[in-house]
């Protein structure tokens, strides 16, 4: 059975790694067999072990918490690969595919790059990415995206991330979030799911809610995910943020931090709402299109290809706009009727598109072309 290395590069449960963990079932059923070049404490390192996927320990900071030199870096991950002989490596993210670039053509091994971000490259980047056999973008937006900043068009191939429409799935509302947080039964609840981060908009949504405070006094704001940049911007960002969620919506913004129960608080939304400034291909937004939720959402990046025009599956604003934010919230926790017909188009798009075999199969075909281009590149007999 071939072999691939996942190169990991986070000890924590983000997009990219819950995209990447949703593949395993179907790239082993595929005929590989997948091991993972990570961090071995900590939610990814017991999400693997709980799939039976062995741990190559691999740091990428030291104990201080810095990012280790990159020269450094490479070597550790050529003695690895050298010590350990695979059939292809698969580097899961933007940052893990410049770091491996190199050293996989050193080695004349196959490798994949996974495009899941959205942002300018340096000359340099481009050139450690484009040295790698494949590079595979999750959106049309983030594939377009790159080939404009120089990464090798004819290396470039589509692949959006799937989800499990079995665990994500439409649900009646049990009243668990209004009991847990001591909230009456009418409270509408409105949900935004993700990292603390700029990128992500969450202020977007505090400026939007303090528009229609009085408008919508019923109406509490759930944050779910945490920040995990230590960067002086990302706590201020945090900081300005909890202060807005004091001010005229005080007692009615709930930061709920990092939940595994996701697809429950989905079923227990008036609205899913996204307001990122940029975004590849949400990953929330699949999730929440498999549980039938109503989602408004910024129309940024690969999210008009989750919800194109003329499906009637999400309602899409522009970004960075509160005004026109509050005036879709106003809109949709009016409408019972159009929120569930929403909800019911939003489930037929991610059955269409987004079924995590689906996404899987593609991924292990993938493997397949590469692994038979290794070379001079074998395994030991």
């Amino acid at each position: 059975m071939p072999d691939v290395l996942l190169l990991c590069e986070y000890a924590t449960l983000s997009g990219g790694e819950r995209s990447m963990l949703s593949t395993l079932d179907g790239v082993r059923a595929g005929g590989f067999s997948p091991a993972a070049i990570a961090p071995s404490e900590g939610p990814l390192g017991d999400a693997l072990r709980a799939r039976d996927v062995e741990i190559l320990p691999f740091q990428t900071r030291g104990p201080a918490g810095g990012r280790l030199p990159q020269n450094r870096l490479r070597e550790e991950l050529a003695r690895l690969l050298r010590r350990r002989r695979t059939d292809l490596l698969h580097a899961n993210s933007l940052s893990m595919g410049r770091l491996s670039g190199p050293v996989a053509a050193e080695l004349e091994l196959p490798s994949i790059a996974h495009l899941r971000d959205i942002i300018k490259l340096s000359s340099r980047a481009v050139a450690d990415l484009n040295c790698h056999t494949r590079l595979l973008a999750v959106s049309n937006a983030a594939r377009e995206f790159h080939a404009a900043g120089g990464l090798a068009v004819e290396r470039l191939h589509v692949l959006y991330n799937g989800v499990d429409l079995k665990r994500f799935h439409p649900r009646p509302k049990s009243g668990y979030l209004h009991r847990e947080l001591g909230l009456p039964p009418e409270a509408q609840l409105i949900g935004t799911i993700g990292q603390i981060s700029l990128r992500k908009g969450q202020d977007v949504l505090a400026r939007a809610g303090a528009i229609l405070a009085e408008k919508l006094a019923d109406v509490h704001y759930l944050i779910v995910g945490k920040r995990f940049s230590e960067k002086l911007e990302s706590r201020e960002f945090e900081a300005d943020l909890r202060a807005a969620a004091g001010g005229r919506l005080a007692g009615r913004f709930h930061f709920l931090g990092v939940r595994n129960d996701v697809e429950e608080i989905l079923g227990e939304l008036t609205l899913l709402v996204h307001p990122a400034r940029q975004e590849p291909l949400g990953r929330v937004l699949l999730e929440a299109a498999a549980a039938g939720a109503a989602m408004i959402a910024t129309d940024v990046g690969g999210t008009r290809e989750i919800f194109p025009p003329g499906s009637q599956s999400a309602r899409l604003v522009p970004h960075d706009d509160p005004g026109a934010l509050a005036a879709a919230i106003l809109e949709l926790t009016a409408d019972h009727a159009l929120r569930a017909r929403l909800g019911r188009s939003a489930r037929r798009r991610a059955e269409e598109a987004f079924d995590a075999r689906t996404a899987a199969s593609g991924l292990a075909e993938h493997y397949r072309q590469l692994a038979q281009s290794r070379g001079r590149w074998s395994r030991p007999s």
